[in-house]
């Protein structure tokens, strides 16, 4: 079974394409085409049982854009399973609140490429 963008998330990834959050929609528009440090980067892909929310394959780096309901307890341990799962496939992940992206979308940006930047030297 392949670790990335399996079969069985397929359906799931589509549906959250079609109805992104306003956050990741906002996000994606600064993402897409190779805006960040001229690297792809794929929305709503699989990895194992997981979906991101954003993957920046050249730099192994998830991005995952978090509203409230990532305070909620057993989603909070959800995204700590999800990081450790990650983080053993050697997947970074990076987590960026709706309000910071709502707020400064710029200094977000700048974030992302200095952590891009970073990923893609130490390889």
């Amino acid at each position: 079974m392949s670790l990335k963008n399996p079969r069985h998330t397929k359906e799931l990834r589509r549906q959250l394409r079609q109805n992104m959050t306003d956050a990741e929609r906002l996000l994606w528009d600064r993402l897409r085409n190779k805006q960040l440090c001229d690297v792809r980067v794929k929305r709503q892909y699989g990895i194992g049982p997981y979906v991101l929310d954003f993957y920046v394959p050249k730099a192994d780096l998830a991005i995952e854009v978090d509203g409230k309901i990532h305070l909620n307890k057993e989603t909070a341990e959800k995204d700590v399973n999800k990081d450790v799962f990650l983080k053993r496939n050697q997947i970074d992940v990076i987590r960026i609140k709706n309000e910071e992206v709502f707020e400064d979308l710029d200094a977000v940006i700048r974030l992302l490429e200095k952590v891009v930047q970073s990923r893609l030297k130490s390889k």
